[in-house]
């Protein structure tokens, strides 16, 4: 008798310390995906895109620049396929998750955050679909031309939409040198594009 509570007791152990293991590998997930989301935060709240490209500085226009640089991160994850499929999952959830909280702070009854939330996703996906057919196809018009209909909310052109065209594949470009385990150790820098206001 004494023998088998013995090996139920081991066993339990065993189970608390697998539980813990995966409890702490999980916190390092979230961890790893907080520090991804703030340099990919961070890069689409630079000054610059603001003032010398023009980004309309106003809730939308700040949504416009977060729903790209996040949009042109989970491009680079989803090429690199495996863990990096994972990880966008694991951002996309997050970013999600952010503005989901976000609305809510802004005291917004549930059926409004819901509606808001399924509208952000759409305009996100939407977006993002316009911009990687563009990038994908090589078309400078069809990128300038997507990039002045949602950034600028000039459907039939505006000026900046040529220089933030131009940094958007510059970071593209940086992004697809970008290898798995600069991603998944942590080490990610968002890269720098050019800025000029052309």
């Amino acid at each position: 008798m004494q023998g088998d509570a013995g090996i139920a007791f081991k066993a339990s152990r065993k189970a608390r310390v697998m539980i813990f293991a995966r409890w702490r590998a999980r916190r390092a997930s979230l961890a790893l995906i907080e520090q991804l989301r703030g340099e990919i935060v961070a890069a689409a709240r630079r000054p610059a895109l603001y003032r010398t490209l023009e980004a309309p500085d106003r809730v939308d226009g700040r949504f416009e620049l977060l729903t790209l640089h996040v949009g042109l991160v989970l491009r680079r994850l989803v090429a690199l396929g495996g863990l990096g499929d994972h990880i966008a999952q694991d951002l996309v959830n997050a970013h999600f998750l952010h503005l989901d909280d976000t609305l809510r702070e802004q005291a917004l009854s549930d059926i409004s955050v819901s509606k808001r939330l399924k509208a952000m996703k759409q305009a996100f996906y939407g977006r993002n679909a316009a911009y990687a057919a563009a990038l994908d196809s090589g078309s400078r018009g069809d990128l300038v031309a997507a990039l002045a209909r949602n950034v600028y909310g000039a459907p039939d052109g505006a000026p900046k939409a040529v220089a933030l065209a131009d940094y958007v594949v510059s970071v593209d470009a940086s992004l697809a040198e970008t290898p798995l385990e600069d991603f998944a150790t942590g080490r990610f820098r968002f890269p720098d594009g050019p800025l000029a206001g052309g």
